[in-house]
């Protein structure tokens, strides 16, 4: 299996900036992954993406297994070329999209059986299909090792079940993976906000020889503060050599203090989902273009920011095409988020080179302090 070469360029206390160098082209790191949950990050152009600054792009083995099918994508060139994405692209082993059934799904020591969403069809996901589809079918330049995504809260007995499951699957994953050139495995480490189990989870996937190391488990109702502490609880027991990447996170501010932390990568579908909903993420916090007091706004969503949604049209455009219910709402406001995001991670990275993370931290924790997520705050 490779080992992308990953060079650590500056850091400041436990942050760091460098580069994950794979076959694809550089990611740049800290790095946020845009979501193409099924070949497409929803209401935006790959280009746009490229354009807005993404190194690497997230792709979803669960709905792409579904629709169109994974043996399909495969006959079709594979998903970069499907999907027109010529950079790096990491899938997800379909293991959160499976726990999230939890009334469609049957769980065993060797995998899982599940209804379809869609049609209710049935389909058996184990650690070797998982990596067949990823690696194999869909050509991921970065797979995910399958796991079971544990509950929060559960007990302690329980989460030491779970993540003795994922640490079996995790070799599993492994085993049939193999050696590779040009592509890579990550593994996963559970064992919700558990001290001893984390660092149990974390000591496993480490010792096994993955890629990289992701913290599985978050974004999961826990709320800011305690996915916070879940991470100091897991960073110790971390190689500083490999790429970290927390999954599913999230919101500006649960970047900026998970970077804090020494985390590399993120993925997340919030950009296009508050788009889609009508909500803007700028660096004074997020703004509602529905809300009545933008109908005469004549200022853009940011100037700070280097997109032409993000500055050729005006506030009061942006409301009326949101009360007027036309596409070009969602489809302008996801590009501005996702630039957005890319811009943070940008200036995150930028202020980590020249010794500054910290005064940025600072001001980005009062502009977005009212943003942290709750517990029972679901996954963005």
């Amino acid at each position: 299996m490779a080992t992308f070469p990953f060079e650590i360029k500056a850091t400041e206390g436990k942050a760091r900036t460098g580069v994950l160098k794979t076959p694809r082209g550089d990611i740049r790191t800290p790095a946020f992954m845009p979501v193409g949950t099924a070949g497409t990050v929803k209401a935006l152009y790959m280009d746009q993406v490229k354009d807005a600054g993404a190194d690497i792009i997230l792709g979803n083995t669960y709905h792409l297994m579904l629709r169109p099918g994974a043996e399909r994508v495969k006959r079709l060139g594979g998903l970069h070329a499907f999907a027109h994405w010529d950079g790096p692209m990491l899938t997800d082993s379909g293991g959160f999209q499976v726990w999230s059934l939890a009334q469609l799904r049957k769980m065993d020591p060797d995998g899982v059986t599940f209804q379809s969403h869609i049609d209710g069809s049935t389909h058996r996901l184990t650690p070797a299909r998982s990596i067949e589809i990823q690696a194999d079918l869909l050509g991921a330049d970065i797979s995910m090792q399958l796991d079971e995504c544990t509950d929060y809260p559960c007990s302690h007995e329980e989460a030491e079940r779970s993540l003795d499951l994922s640490l079996d699957w995790g070799q599993r994953s492994l085993d049939a993976f193999g050696d590779r050139d040009s592509q890579t495995l990550f593994g996963i480490v559970q064992g919700s906000n558990y001290a001893d189990l984390r660092e149990k989870s974390a000591k496993g996937v480490v010792s096994q020889g993955f890629g990289g190391i992701a913290l599985g488990g978050l974004a999961v109702g826990e709320g800011h503060e305690q996915m916070c502490a879940t991470i100091d609880l897991t960073m110790p027991h971390l190689p500083d050599h490999l790429p970290r990447y927390v999954m599913g996170v999230g919101k500006p501010i649960d970047l900026v203090e998970s970077v804090a932390r020494g985390i590399d990568m993120f993925d997340c579908v919030l950009p296009t989902r508050s788009g889609r909903h009508g909500q803007a993420w700028t660096w004074d916090g997020p703004v509602n273009v529905k809300n009545a007091k933008f109908a005469e706004d004549l200022s853009p969503l940011d100037e700070a920011v280097n997109c032409s949604a993000s500055q050729d049209y005006s506030r009061a455009y942006y409301h009326h095409l949101f009360k007027a219910g036309e596409y070009l709402g969602p489809m302008l406001l996801s590009w501005h988020n996702t630039a957005f995001f890319q811009a943070l991670m940008q200036e995150i990275r930028a202020s980590i080179a020249e010794g500054r993370f910290e005064a940025l931290r600072s001001r980005l924790q009062t502009a977005w302090a009212s943003t942290k997520s709750s517990p029972k705050d679901e996954r963005a």
